[in-house]
């Protein structure tokens, strides 16, 4: 019997599965044996199949734009208390320049996987024969490719983990094996379907969207805006397929499927990394996950609750 962990992709969001999976692991005692991650899940894979819960929360709630860019395509600015997201149109020019891809360039992320996820975790990760795979998009063959740990030399796996993040064009192309490769949410936002393939028979799938959409977007004011609102799009219909194929394939074999959405709208641009908002959202992912177990021990075992945690339910369950 095997049980994965699928986390989807979701740039700084991924703060908020970071507090789903502490609550799965920590009170739930969850062990998992595969672990499976898309983008900012491709982050989180290593530090979760060690257990470093502690250490993948410093990372996460202390994580900035500098952290992440060597060369920033976004402006944020605030106007009447909100944050407003527009383009740094020297930054991009400057890239176009020196003959870049890209609008952007994201390799203090490739520093940053180095010195957080070592060369002593790649090993001990080895040694517990854990399944650790991350999922990059091959632009150049048009494939799906799914990497794992076992599979790889250290230098190559910390390269995919770079890859599968790599929103682009606003951050870097990897250029790896004469292809060039991209986050892999731009074909597989949700992994389910390969967890079941290498074996899995009960699934945690951490989806960093809300369940139902509950947003009209503003109409666009600027082609980078347009853009942006162009891939939220694809990659809202990729999720919706991605999960769709994975619950059919879970219930033809008869595996165990539990899915954790965002309960609201985190952010419109998952690629702003603030400090601040991503500790409440760690809390906030701490939190869903509790009530929800709460509200399943409610609906399934009424009989084994102490007035505690009936209140607690009470309090917590706002829908």
């Amino acid at each position: 019997m095997k049980k994965a962990l699928v986390i989807s992709g979701g740039g700084s969001k991924g703060a908020f599965a970071g507090g789903v999976a502490q609550y799965l692991m920590k009170e739930e005692n969850k062990e998992y044996d595969i672990y499976i991650g898309t983008s900012t899940g491709s982050l989180m894979v290593s530090h979760l199949a060690l257990g470093r819960l502690n250490d993948l929360k410093k990372i996460y709630t202390n994580v900035n734009q500098k952290s992440i860019f060597s060369n920033n395509p976004f402006k944020i600015k605030k106007i009447a208390g909100e944050k407003v997201i527009s383009i740094r149109h020297l930054n991009t020019l400057w890239n176009f320049i020196n003959g870049r891809k890209t609008f952007g360039e994201s390799k203090n992320l490739r520093n940053l996987i180095k010195r957080k996820i070592t060369q002593e975790m790649y090993t001990e990760i080895r040694e517990k024969n854990k399944e650790v795979v991350v999922t990059v998009s091959n632009l150049t063959t048009n494939q799906i490719e799914y990497k794992s740990i076992n599979d790889c030399t250290y230098a190559d796996f910390c390269d995919w983990i770079w890859g599968s993040c790599n929103y682009v064009p606003f951050m870097s192309v990897l250029e790896k094996d004469n292809c060039q490769y991209a986050d892999g949410g731009f074909g597989s936002l949700v992994p389910i379907r390969e967890a079941i393939l290498r074996g899995a028979t009960e699934i945690d799938a951490i989806i960093l969207e809300t369940e139902v959409t509950q947003i009209n977007r503003l109409p666009a004011k600027n082609p980078f805006s347009l853009l942006f609102d162009v891939f939220d799009f694809m990659l809202t219909h990729v999720e919706r397929h991605n999960i769709t194929i994975g619950k059919l394939a879970a219930k033809n074999k008869g595996i165990k499927l539990n899915l954790y959405y965002t309960p609201t709208i985190l952010t419109t641009n998952s690629l702003v990394f603030d400090e601040i908002l991503m500790r409440k959202w760690w809390k906030s992912g701490y939190q869903y996950a509790k009530t929800k177990r709460e509200a399943l021990m409610s609906e399934f075992r009424p009989d084994i609750l102490t007035d505690k945690e009936t209140n607690c339910t009470e309090k917590t369950d706002l829908t």
